[in-house]
């Protein structure tokens, strides 16, 4: 009655406001919260502790064998090299030659010496010459549009991600070798459709780049961080060339008997190894000045000439004048902003070279002159989250260079030196990854590309 001056709204909400505070006092709130102050005060029960450690001192001095306390029975102390490594994942390949023999397949050894025999006997054919001059442009594009992807030849080579392949130049058969990360080299006759690849072990660690020897095609050469070895299937072993700690990147042959090559270093140096001397170490190391070497590769005339390609830096060197230290380029392909995943001459004359940069670009010279290098082209390209893109040249086409492409639907792309696009191949039912490493038949019409997974496909 006190409150008439209150509208109707006023008054329902003040009647709201009292009937709940009635409700709350029924609950006796402050009795329930008292209750639990209590609880949360009350002694904690007891938790049983664990023993202290006993000092050292108190401890009863154990017995130890002289084996466990690395001592000869003469009281000499062994050298900490003697105790026994631990277990590891993975075997170690040990090092010197080893014997040709596939992974996992010792009870079912004739498959693999069929694929041995196949390329022993491919290497004896000798390749014609006649095919690898350059073509014009018409029958080029013609020759790609001809190139198809089956699901015959579709096939997972290697467990691991692939990160270098090399294509034999047999004529008659598609064999094809492939390095993965671990260390795995997977070989695969294309043209066997009963017969899977077989992959051997020949490397520790990641196989970053392979050729068939140019003289004899029954050797195959492929590089490891730890080691460069030589695969030849006449005698059945994987010999050792060279063994070094100074981790190796890439490789290339310095003449055509392909007894000499240079090795790139990821520390930045190159070496010259020289397979006819004995030994597992190199002739030369040299400080080029960089802080790292992705891939050498060799002038495809002028020989004495090769390029190295690391961070940042693209340099042309000539071989008879390197030292140890202070080695000066013939030139510098400007222009790089981020570092460089690969250059390459191009395969008749030399007078273009392609790299691969991670600013996203591929860029054309011209190295017609190799003391004035000047930019042709620039082509835009992404690579990322992946094996680095390797621009490629055709060995049948002088100014066409094949490289690995994000597009959608997945596909490789072929660029003429100019920056044109010629060709993209693609398949939408049989190829849904990126091919990051790609390599082209010397004389075929041929195109394999690997891609993270261990697969390749063969166009």
């Amino acid at each position: 009655d006190g409150y008439s001056q209150l509208s109707a709204y006023e008054r329902k909400r003040l009647k709201n406001i009292t009937e709940n505070a009635k409700f709350f006092a029924a609950l006796k709130l402050h009795e329930v919260s008292a209750r639990l102050n209590q609880i949360a005060t009350k002694r904690r029960p007891h938790v049983t502790k664990r023993a202290k450690p006993k000092k050292a001192e108190d401890e009863t001095v154990r017995r130890r064998s002289m084996r466990l306390q690395r001592v000869e029975p003469s009281g000499i102390p062994t050298l900490e090299g003697s105790a026994q490594p631990e277990a590891e994942e993975y075997p170690q390949v040990p090092a010197g030659p080893l014997p040709m023999v596939p992974e996992g397949e010792m009870e079912n050894s004739k498959l693999a010496e069929d694929l041995l025999a196949t390329w022993m006997r491919i290497s004896e054919m000798k390749a014609d010459d006649t095919e690898k001059r350059t073509r014009d442009m018409k029958r080029y594009q013609e020759s790609l549009n001809s190139m198809v992807l089956s699901e015959d030849n579709i096939k997972k080579v290697v467990k691991y991600r692939v990160c270098s392949m090399a294509i034999h130049p047999s004529e008659s058969i598609i064999f094809v070798a492939a390095g993965d990360k671990s260390g795995q080299i997977g070989l695969w006759n294309v043209n066997c459709k009963s017969e899977g690849a077989h992959v051997f072990v020949p490397h520790n660690y990641l196989v970053s780049c392979m050729h068939f020897s140019p003289f004899n095609p029954a050797h195959l050469l492929s590089l490891s961080s730890d080691t460069l070895r030589c695969g030849d299937v006449t005698r059945a072993v994987f010999d050792e060339i060279c063994r070094s700690e100074e981790n190796f990147s890439s490789f290339d042959f310095l003449e055509d008997t392909a007894s000499t090559a240079i090795v790139g270093h990821w520390d930045g140096n190159v070496a010259i190894v020289d397979r006819r001397t004995p030994g597992t170490s190199s002739e030369l190391s040299a400080d080029i000045g960089f802080k790292r070497t992705r891939t050498v590769h060799v002038h495809p005339v002028n020989k004495q000439y090769f390029i190295a390609a690391g961070s940042v830096d693209v340099c042309i060197y000539d071989v008879r004048y390197l030292k140890s230290n202070r080695n000066k380029p013939v030139s510098s392909l400007k222009g790089h902003t981020k570092s460089v995943a690969s250059a390459y001459f191009s395969p008749v004359t030399g007078n273009r070279v392609v790299t691969v940069c991670a600013d996203d670009k591929l860029r054309v010279y011209d190295t017609t002159s190799l003391s004035t290098v000047a930019v042709l082209s620039t082509i835009s390209n992404t690579g990322r989250w992946l094996t680095r893109f390797r621009a490629i040249w055709d060995p049948k086409q002088e100014d066409c260079f094949v490289v690995g492409s994000m597009a959608q639907p997945r596909q490789i792309e072929v660029f003429q030196d100019t920056g044109e696009l010629l060709h993209s191949f693609y398949n939408l039912d049989y190829l849904g990854s990126v091919c990051s490493i790609n390599v082209v038949h010397p004389t075929q019409n041929i195109l394999v590309g690997g891609n993270s997974s261990g697969r390749l496909h063969v166009f």
